[in-house]
């Protein structure tokens, strides 16, 4: 009997033993460094003497006091959703007019190149294309009567912030694409035939079916966009530095700036535990938003 039991008990517990190296892995590159994060948070910690002294809330105390960490939570916010919503318009679009495209298999391969390049080369070529002297843009804009003299858009407290954006665009727009292309592929034919039948416009057809069948994946991918442009350091560094002045600074790369550059790295992490919670915060009603449109139409 005992023999006939060990079987048993081992297929029992197969379950958790082929569970225990995807957990161990989350262990090590999730909850680990997260750990870490809040133990630095808490101490006097610089790049060179990790945790070297407790001294409980005074990172989150200096913070308080900062009168540049709070703008550059703003300035993140309300850089990542207006970029995000228009690269989820912009791509909806595009992922629409490659639909009706059905031989457009080299449209939509010339599409993905943005999404192959190295974030680096994106910052680069935006920052020649956008320069003052010799720059494309501007080249165009004189040539064309528009401008009478070179304008350094990088160079703007009102416009720097923009044409960071419009580089982030062009780099993530394909991507956006692909996903508003596969969702749309997924839309159940026989609707759009009976809708057809009835005599509905296309403006009524995409209105009323199109776009609340595509809801869920649509915020699902404004949800991410969300996140990632939260997230945006390589650009700001390549192209402004965080200026002029903090007018492209984002969180991430204050976060980078007083970590890296200042090595204060006890307050680098309290700043990117702030800033998770300004994530969480932006992301919640979204998230919640998500759901409601799942159950609406689940």
């Amino acid at each position: 009997m005992a023999a006939l039991r060990l079987p048993q008990r081992l297929a029992r517990s197969a379950p958790l033993w082929m569970l225990t190296p995807g957990s161990f892995g989350l262990l090590v590159v999730s909850i680990v460094p997260a750990l870490y994060t809040l133990a630095l948070a808490f101490t006097h910690s610089t790049l060179g003497q990790p945790l070297a002294a407790w001294n409980g809330a005074a990172n989150f105390q200096a913070l308080w006091r900062d009168s540049t960490f709070a703008p550059t939570l703003l300035r993140t916010v309300l850089y990542a959703l207006p970029a995000s919503f228009s690269q989820l318009s912009l791509g909806l679009l595009i992922a629409l007019l490659l639909q009706a495209l059905r031989q457009g298999q080299f449209v939509r391969s010339l599409v993905l190149l943005p999404l192959m390049t190295p974030p680096v080369l994106v910052g680069v070529a935006w920052k020649l294309l956008l320069a003052p002297a010799g720059g494309l843009l501007n080249g165009t804009l004189l040539r064309l009567g528009v401008l009478s003299e070179p304008v350094s858009l990088l160079g703007s407290d009102t416009w720097a912030l923009p044409a960071v954006m419009l580089a982030d665009t062009w780099q993530w727009l394909p991507f956006v694409v692909i996903l508003c292309f596969a969702a749309l592929q997924t839309l159940p034919a026989d609707v759009f035939e009976a809708a057809a039948l009835d005599g509905a416009t296309p403006r009524g057809t995409f209105l009323k079916i199109t776009l609340p069948l595509l809801a869920p994946a649509l915020l699902g991918i404004f949800l991410l966009r969300v996140v990632m442009s939260l997230k945006t350091f390589d650009l700001v560094y390549i192209l402004t530095a965080g200026g002029p002045g903090s007018a492209t600074t984002l969180a991430s790369y204050e976060v980078w700036k007083t970590g890296l550059q200042n090595f204060n790295i006890g307050a680098a992490a309290a700043q990117t535990l702030v800033f998770s919670l300004a994530v969480a915060a932006v992301t919640w009603p979204i998230l919640k938003a998500l759901q409601w449109v799942e159950r609406r139409t689940g």
